[in-house]
């Protein structure tokens, strides 16, 4: 678990305030943005920013947590969240199985069924998790961000590789992206390990399992994100890795 979750104060916020606030999103989203903004404030984080990103596992066995909407619940929670951290009102979204899916956008005024309208496009397959943090990192760095990234990367089983997402995660700990892992269902033993992995610069991710997602609250699902980022993003701007 995280060294940080109790103990590490976030640095000062760049701005006052979130980026949005609830009257400038959807009727639909103003719920979950004011959830988001209560978690960021108690892990000091409100006024800082960030880009967003949302990684979704496409493998087979995940068929039935796209059917019940729990994929689409998730995408909408973190387009709420990225609503505090982000003004430009768009979350990249990556699906990934044996490989990454380009980027897609989920965007403020289109959201509703997004997930129903491009998950179709994506293949189903196995569960390839350093192609899918590669393709995050890539994104990242092509964007021209100038602010650190935070990716909710959702799975609901260890990849195939471990060795290879293990690999990865050490290497991106020097880079200003934090991951978030949340793990659906009940194998979750190995995202629970990325947690706890070593060899890392800094302590770049957190696990917050949601063994029945539509059962999980949004404050719950919030305040798991927030309070290790919080901490990462102290240590990694102490480390230089966030300036």
């Amino acid at each position: 678990m995280s060294l940080f979750r109790k103990t590490a104060t976030p640095p000062p916020a760049r701005h006052t305030a979130p980026a949005r606030t609830p009257e400038q999103v959807p009727a639909g989203l103003v719920s979950l943005v004011k959830s988001a903004a209560v978690s960021l404030e108690k892990a000091a984080l409100t006024g800082q920013r960030a880009a967003v990103y949302l990684v979704l596992d496409h493998s087979g066995s995940m068929m039935s947590f796209y059917n019940n909407g729990s994929v689409q619940r998730l995408a909408e929670q973190t387009l709420a969240l990225s609503a505090n951290l982000d003004d430009d009102g768009t979350v990249p979204l990556i699906y990934f199985a044996d490989y990454a899916e380009p980027p897609v956008d989920v965007l403020l005024d289109t959201y509703q069924g997004v997930v129903a309208a491009t998950h179709v496009n994506a293949h189903w397959g196995m569960t390839d998790y350093a192609s899918a943090m590669r393709a995050v990192i890539r994104e990242h760095e092509q964007s021209g961000a100038v602010d650190p990234g935070l990716c909710v990367f959702q799975s609901d089983g260890a990849p195939t590789n471990r060795a290879a997402a293990e690999k990865v995660l050490r290497e991106a700990s020097s880079l200003p992206l934090f991951w978030a892992f949340i793990g659906f269902g009940d194998r979750i033993e190995f995202l629970e390990r990325l947690d706890d992995l070593g060899g890392r610069k800094v302590d770049n991710a957190s696990f917050f399992h949601a063994r029945n997602p539509l059962s999980v609250s949004d404050a719950e699902l919030y305040d798991g994100i927030t309070r290790e980022y919080a901490g990462w993003l102290s240590a990694a701007t102490a480390a230089g890795i966030v300036r």
